[in-house]
């Protein structure tokens, strides 16, 4: 007997996928409120670039690199990625886009980062690269999983690359014999997927596993969101509860057992 004879086949099937393949892609549950970030993503793009709102959102992110050049790229992301954290919805929603899959992933007793990242990568824009890394090199706890969520369709140089599990470890123990981030990427390119994600599907991630970006060559640009989670009760790293991380779901019965004190005053 294994642990997932307690689940469903669904949910035995999509924990295989993440433990095979590193990753599972899945239509949002919230189709609706993925459309309402869309929105609004494209919104605050629309002010701070002093242009009027468009009725096609996504035409307006995908062809933004049409309307703001390299050197004003990090203003327009900073304006849009404060902008949507600070609407009292967003995150709560970004939660819901994926949540069956989080709690079938993860489990039903969460933690979330606390402000959703934003990456914008234009044609051709080598200033957005994010080279070959594991998150956990980092200050992330190998008990993590990463939402990743793009606004527009992504594939190819406009998508992610992610290391398959079966070969992580095995690069990992070459990388003392490499000299360079670039020469990392070199090494695993072959074995290396980019994830194809039309827009309306979600992706959960092991950010254990080596992953990054390349120079977007694809026609548009790449607008896409990540942000972590992970069980509350699982260990730690650098980032901690409290400051990098906040409860977000968390059961009578844990909030019960977290506050009994033993006669004496001792916490059971």
């Amino acid at each position: 007997m294994t642990d997932t004879d307690f689940l469903h086949a669904d949910e035995q099937a999509l924990a295989q996928r993440f433990i095979d393949d590193g990753f599972v892609t899945t239509p949002a549950d919230d189709r609706a409120g993925l459309d309402r970030i869309q929105r609004r993503a494209a919104e605050l793009a629309a002010d701070y670039l002093k242009l009027p709102h468009s009725n096609d959102p996504y035409a307006m992110l995908d062809t933004i690199h049409t309307r703001v050049s390299v050197d004003d790229l990090n203003g327009l992301r900073l304006h849009v990625f404060n902008g949507l954290n600070a609407e009292p919805w967003f995150r709560p929603t970004y939660f819901r886009l994926a949540r069956s899959t989080i709690e079938t992933i993860v489990g039903n007793e969460l933690c979330m980062q606390r402000r959703v990242n934003l990456s914008i990568q234009l044609p051709g824009d080598s200033s957005s690269l994010l080279a070959t890394h594991s998150d956990v090199w980092s200050g992330d706890s190998p008990f993590e999983v990463v939402v990743w969520v793009p606004l527009v369709d992504v594939h190819r140089t406009k998508s992610m690359y992610l290391l398959p599990p079966s070969l992580n470890g095995d690069m990992q123990d070459r990388m003392a014999s490499l000299r360079s981030a670039e020469e990392l990427y070199k090494s695993i390119k072959p074995h290396a997927t980019f994830i194809e994600i039309p827009y309306g599907h979600v992706m959960l991630f092991n950010q254990t596993l080596m992953h990054g970006n390349r120079v977007n060559e694809e026609a548009g640009t790449r607008w896409s969101m990540n942000c972590r989670f992970k069980s509350i009760m699982s260990p730690y790293a650098d980032k901690r509860f409290g400051e990098f991380f906040e409860p977000i779901l968390l059961r009578p019965a844990t909030r019960v057992g977290m506050q009994y004190k033993l006669p004496g005053g001792f916490h059971g």
